[in-house]
């Protein structure tokens, strides 16, 4: 956990100093303090620090939501983005941006939409019986493939003044991430609650039947779950648009460093996440400079590469 901090602090400190214009880190400290020249100031404290703060939270939110979906379906290949919940969000928030909606309503119809294909999923993969994981996670394959249509039509339909927007978003872009607080503050909150429920989350991974026998309330804990994932994925997809493959690998990859101990993955998954996305994003507005890529292009094009190297390795 020291390291992936330290790791996190260093990936903050690279996005303030690195862009168009490049600035020493002894200058972005100082400005960061309050001091140095006020355009050094302006650069950081108003443009770059809080996008770097909401591509931490919006990083660390989908590799929780990954790790929390991971251990409800106990399949690694399980993701809000696999489970359609990001195209609900999407589906939502695109919705209520071309009704010319504000931001707290954008908001709000993300995690409305996002709720939608949580119910949905449910209650399509639930069908007359009891729903098992891999008919949950085929479920969810298929009602991502019709929120993907969705969107399609709602592009399709889209005034082309607003259309370059909408694209771009659903790319994943964190330009217009100015108010990161909200973000920030509910990773905090949901590490804060999850952690605690990590012994139950451990014995819920070995099978519902094992932990029913051990006296969690499965069903109870299973909702749970996925509301939190639902709630999270709707936060992060209205910061920075449909982001993918963060909380497929993140996941991954600190169980096979780590282990599989709840209680140190779900926090060590909001500090990786949020360190892979700052990384991610400062390489996207940076490569190409004064040009910027979305930054899931970038995720795409790490994330596609390290998980067929896992699924290769585990083979």
């Amino acid at each position: 956990m020291g390291v992936l901090a330290a790791a996190a602090l260093a990936a903050l400190g690279l996005a303030v100093s690195l862009g168009s214009v490049t600035l020493p880190l002894g200058k972005s400290l100082a400005a960061l303090g309050g001091g140095g020249d006020a355009l050094s100031r302006t650069l950081i404290l108003e443009l770059r620090l809080p996008r770097a703060l909401a591509a931490f939270a919006t990083g660390g939110l989908l590799a929780v939501a990954g790790a929390l979906m991971q251990v409800l379906l106990r399949n690694p290949l399980a993701d809000p983005y696999v489970l359609g919940l990001s195209g609900g969000a999407a589906v939502g928030a695109l919705l209520a941006m071309l009704a010319g909606l504000g931001s707290a309503l954008v908001s709000g119809s993300a995690f409305a939409g996002a709720l939608t294909a949580t119910l949905l999923v449910f209650g399509l993969a639930h069908g007359t019986g009891s729903w098992t994981p891999s008919r949950l996670l085929l479920t969810g394959v298929v009602v991502a493939s019709g929120w993907g249509a969705v969107i399609t039509l709602i592009l399709s339909l889209t005034p082309s003044r607003q259309l370059p927007g909408m694209l771009y978003w659903l790319m994943g872009d964190l330009a217009h991430a100015r108010a990161p607080g909200a973000a920030l503050g509910l990773l905090g909150l949901v590490c804060l609650l999850v952690v605690p429920l990590g012994r139950s989350l451990n014995v819920l991974a070995r099978g519902g039947l094992q932990a029913a026998a051990l006296g969690v309330a499965v069903r109870r804990l299973e909702w749970l779950v996925y509301l939190l994932a639902s709630l999270v994925t709707a936060v992060a997809v209205t910061t920075a648009g449909s982001i993918g493959f963060v909380g497929l690998v993140v996941p991954h990859l600190l169980r096979l460093a780590l282990g599989n101990d709840q209680r140190l993955i779900l926090p060590a998954c909001a500090l990786a996440g949020g360190t892979l996305l700052v990384l991610a994003d400062t390489l996207a507005r940076t490569v190409i400079a004064p040009e910027q890529l979305p930054v899931g292009v970038i995720t795409a094009l790490l994330g596609v590469p390290t998980f067929l190297y896992l699924l290769h390795r585990s083979r």
